[in-house]
Formats: C-alpha cells, sequence, structure tokens
C-alpha cells in the first residue's frame, strides 16, 4: 500500500472510522477504570465536565439525560475527527506510534485548548490518579486507532477490490 495512493479523502474516511474505533475502546477502558477511583475522585471524568461546562458558557440549559447524549456523541465526534487527522498526516501508523498520537492529543487538549477556551482547568491541577487514566486511555485510543487504520486499509486493497460480482440475481457462478 502506497501512501501516494491513498487520497486524503479515503484517509479521512478510514481514520474517522477507526477513531470511533478507538474512542470505543478508550471509553470502555474509562469506564472501568472510573470504578477503581477513590470515591472522592469518581465524579465524572471530563467528557462530561467539557460538555456541562460549555453548556454553561453558552447559557444553554441541558437536563441530565440530554448531557449524557451530547456527552456521547461529542466524545465519539471528536475521536473521529481525531482519527482523520491522525490518517491524513499518518496513513501507515504502528500502534506503538499510535499510544503516542494518544498522548499527544491528550497533550494539546488536556494542557492546550481545553484551559486555553477556559472549560476546564489545565491538567496539572487535576488529581493525579484521574490524569493517569485519562494518560493510559489516551494510549489506549492511539494504539487502537492505529490498528484500525491498518486493518481498513487492508480490506480496502483486499476484499473490497474490483472483481466479478458472482452473487448479482441473474449471473452465472
Amino acid at each position: 500500500m502506497s501512501e501516494k495512493k491513498i487520497g486524503l479523502g479515503t484517509r479521512m474516511l478510514v481514520g474517522g472510522i477507526a477513531g470511533l474505533v478507538g474512542t470505543m475502546a478508550m471509553t470502555s477502558a474509562m469506564r472501568r477504570l472510573h470504578e477503581k477511583l477513590p470515591p472522592q475522585e469518581r465524579y465524572p471524568l471530563t467528557p462530561r465536565e467539557i460538555i456541562d461546562e460549555a453548556a454553561a458558557q453558552a447559557d444553554l440549559e441541558v437536563t441530565s439525560e440530554g448531557a449524557k447524549d451530547l456527552t456521547i456523541a461529542g466524545h465519539f465526534a471528536y475521536g473521529a475527527a481525531c482519527g482523520a487527522l491522525l490518517a491524513t498526516m499518518y496513513p501507515r501508523l504502528s500502534a506503538r506510534g499510535g499510544a503516542a498520537a494518544g498522548v499527544g492529543v491528550w497533550l494539546g487538549s488536556y494542557l492546550g485548548w481545553i484551559p486555553a477556551t477556559n472549560i476546564l482547568k489545565p491538567a496539572t491541577d487535576h488529581p493525579p490518579r484521574r490524569n493517569a487514566l485519562m494518560i493510559g486511555v489516551h494510549l489506549v485510543w492511539g494504539a487502537t486507532t492505529a490498528k484500525a487504520m491498518a486493518e481498513l486499509f487492508r480490506i480496502r486493497q483486499t476484499m473490497m477490490e474490483d472483481g466479478p460480482n458472482h452473487d448479482a440475481p441473474g449471473r452465472n457462478s
């Protein structure tokens, strides 16, 4: 698979889907690790805090159930967008490289745009165990996203290739 033969649209599509897959693995790990935090640190994780604070800053009233749905939608949309961006830059990323990219997403978010937009305090002001949890799940996101990208690119080059359509009605095998 040559990088020159993979168009930008394809990279974005594959990366977006892979980012969703990575976000599912990440979110599952988040739930399991959140349960292991000490009770005083078991308050909502940052994706929910971001939604709550962004709604408050926009002076929007969001119900608890609505905030849950917005959190899931926003979290998965962000994971897909980051996956698409990652695939546009590095379509042949190893799991190790993906894990490093996941940490880069954490750094850029939790020490970058999130505190810069005054949505949450920088991660340096968060409890260390919660930071460790979030860094760990970003490693999961990145490695899983990279593996999913590689698999989707292989799928495109094998079972999605052109060929005879033997299963269409009226076709002889």
